[in-house]
């Protein structure tokens, strides 16, 4: 494997198995992520999954062709790079696609030193289109761009967004308290039709129910005591914008009602009034409770819920994505040093162990507080251990062994342990041998080398 190589996601899709399994091999033996498909329909649910950064298609296939998948990829938000493999006849089909959006074409037979350089252009190429998007999102204030992730969850969480922010349709979003629902909220503004209007937002659970219908409808003067003069409400506000219902779940029963009806039919009435008031509002809901309980309990109106739960996005807890910790503690520690004007440079690899080990009950946004606590408390430029609170710095335990495996004491022969893993990765994917190098992190050059060398042949 050639370790300089960046480690990227790549998809392979080419109807001939062996044309798919060879360039797989290759593109693996450098290091990179590859997914292989043996269709356009096949690739385009293989890119919802995994999210390629470049896509290496054959020209011709049956059903979805190359171009086909040209046109249905580049609808993506951030869409891929493609490389469009062709048949010698048939490069001047390959020139129109790259018209009509692909990156490059290619030539059959593939050359492994070309494929390689014509992947690292289209990567470089990609890479710098998502810099570019991260910057303008950054400048516009967008508040996604804080949601820092790598993991499958966030990634769909961000596909989500992409999609659905164009539409006017309610959204429900769902995760434990600190997860980031209010930055989701604010992210699917920022990319609405909506997003020249301010952003809207209240928390249901810290205002009294006896005020919080005032706050969503509005009230006449003299609805009541203290009510000394008219008051529009958010849903008023809000209108021809978007308004965030946080914490949705601690509504009472008549206030669920209320919305309901606000959303059925895009009018409301302020307290004391008799005049309905048309209104334009898209809205976003978010809760930490768990809705379907409530509603078997009779606490939560299941009309309601199923009116704003048209797009459910749930929000990963932090301890379920902790390959994202260190991006996110490099951002706070960033904005840390922004706000505070200090000049911390490093989180030293031990804190960032302890960082990534730790449950974080209150998620994203305990680990900002640690963070900036540590960056206040840093007496250098890079922060250690000692700068974490206490209750962190206690987890001595080592990392629990990935597979609950330990050495016995008459100890093991390492060859016939490799012997037999292989043996069952090899079972366990029916014999497919690049199926195999994967779930045991190997390439598929390695995993021949090492079939060969221990003689392993299936069944008869």
């Amino acid at each position: 494997m050639n370790d300089r190589a960046p480690l990227a996601t790549l998809l392979v899709v080419d109807d001939e198995k062996h044309q798919r399994e060879s360039l797989q091999m290759i593109l693996e033996d450098e290091g990179y992520r590859v997914s292989a498909a043996a269709d356009g329909r096949q690739a385009l649910a293989l890119a919802a999954e995994t999210h390629p950064e470049v896509v290496l298609t054959d020209l011709k296939m049956p059903g979805l062709s190359g171009m086909d998948l040209v046109r249905a990829l580049s609808e993506n938000p951030s869409p891929p790079r493609v490389i469009l493999i062709t048949a010698h006849g048939s490069v001047e089909r390959a020139r129109e696609a790259h018209r009509l959006g692909a990156f490059d074409y290619m030539s059959k037979p593939v050359v492994a030193d070309e494929l390689l350089f014509r992947v690292e252009r289209a990567l470089e190429s990609h890479r710098l289109a998502e810099k570019a998007l991260r910057l303008e999102r950054r400048l516009k204030g967008d508040g996604l761009e804080a949601a820092v992730g790598d993991s499958a969850a966030m990634r769909e969480v961000f596909r989500l967004v992409e999609k659905i922010a164009p539409t006017q349709s309610t959204v429900l979003v769902r995760g434990e308290s600190g997860t980031g629902k209010e930055l989701v909220a604010r992210a699917i503004h920022a990319r609405s039709g909506r997003s020249g209007r301010p952003f809207h937002a209240i928390n249901c659970a810290a205002i009294p129910e006896n005020l919080l219908e005032s706050e969503l409808f509005g009230h006449e003067r003299g609805s009541f005591t203290g009510a000394d003069s008219r008051k529009a409400g958010l849903f008023e506000a809000a209108s021809g914008s978007t308004l965030f219902l946080d914490e949705i779940g601690d509504l009472t029963l008549p206030l669920q009602g209320k919305i309901l009806r606000a959303l059925q039919e895009r009018e409301v009435r302020r307290v004391g009034g008799n005049e309905t008031i048309a209104v334009d509002v898209r809205v976003v809901a978010a809760t930490n409770r768990d809705l379907e309980a409530m509603m078997k309990a009779g606490q939560f109106r299941e009309d309601l819920f199923y009116r704003l739960n048209v797009i459910p996005i749930v929000l990963p807890p932090l301890r379920e994505r902790s390959s994202d910790i260190p991006a996110l503690v490099h951002r706070f520690l960033e904005k840390a040093n922004a706000t505070h004007g200090t000049g911390v440079a490093e989180i030293d690899a031990g804190v960032l162990d302890l960082l990534v080990r730790h449950p974080w009950p209150g998620n994203i946004r305990q680990l900002e507080s640690v963070v900036e606590r540590a960056v206040l408390l840093c007496e250098g430029s890079v922060v250690k251990p000692s700068d974490l609170p206490l209750e962190i710095r206690l987890q001595t335990a080592p990392a629990a062994r990935p597979y609950g495996f330990e050495i016995p004491q008459e100890g093991i022969d390492i060859e016939e342990l490799e012997r037999q893993l292989i043996v069952q990765a090899m079972e366990r994917s029916g014999w497919v041998i690049a199926r195999a190098a994967r779930l045991l992190g190997l390439t598929y050059r390695t995993l021949q080398y090492r079939l060969e060398k221990f003689g392993i042949r299936k069944p008869a």
